[in-house]
């Protein structure tokens, strides 16, 4: 787990429009403020990968991810319900940005159970952007020396900490189709 110095400082490099590398249930990823559009930009120009693709937004509590989203109450139910890593695709809200909803009129959304994601989501008391920490034509870094050997010097900061369990890339499924998108 990461020291509570080191969460702060994460969080400040994200307050200040940076992007850094965070563990997740699966892979490192790669995160910012969404409502930076400077920070976004960066990660997408990383990543080499389009805008109009949208990007995932994570989040240890819901209240994280209310001003982005448009849930039922059954979709919030659903959504507390759930205990395995899953993102799910919902309905957006006028206030999301259009770098991180792409060219759709949903957004991918994810309440993590990680711990280190936990922490620093609830230290920036918001969501914040989930992308994995990876050019888009390599595979996914699942150790802090591949994220480095892959954007050495190039991010703000470099959080460490244990993976989760997850194994590969969490499923995204659509909440109002039940489509299954990522498997």
């Amino acid at each position: 787990m990461s020291s509570p110095l080191q969460i702060r400082q994460a969080a400040s490099a994200i307050r200040n429009e940076g992007v850094i590398c965070y563990p997740t249930e699966s892979v490192f990823g790669l995160g910012c403020d969404p409502l930076s559009y400077e920070a976004v930009d960066k990660i997408l120009q990383l990543k080499q990968r389009p805008v109009d693709k949208g990007l995932i937004l994570i989040a240890s509590r819901i209240e994280q991810l209310a001003p982005y989203v448009q849930l039922s109450d059954a979709q919030h139910t659903q959504l507390l319900a759930r205990t395995s890593a899953t993102t799910w695709l919902v309905n957006k809200s006028s206030a999301t940005p259009l770098w991180i909803s792409g060219r759709h009129n949903k957004v991918a959304i994810r309440l993590s159970k990680h711990p280190v994601v936990q922490a620093l989501c609830d230290q920036l008391d918001s969501a914040i952007v989930s992308t994995s920490a990876n050019p888009s034509t390599q595979t996914a870094a699942k150790t802090l020396l591949r994220v480095k050997q892959y954007f050495p010097d190039e991010l703000d900061y470099y959080l460490n900490g244990k993976l989760g369990d997850a194994g590969n890339a969490t499923p995204i499924i659509d909440m109002q189709s039940g489509e299954t998108i990522r498997g």
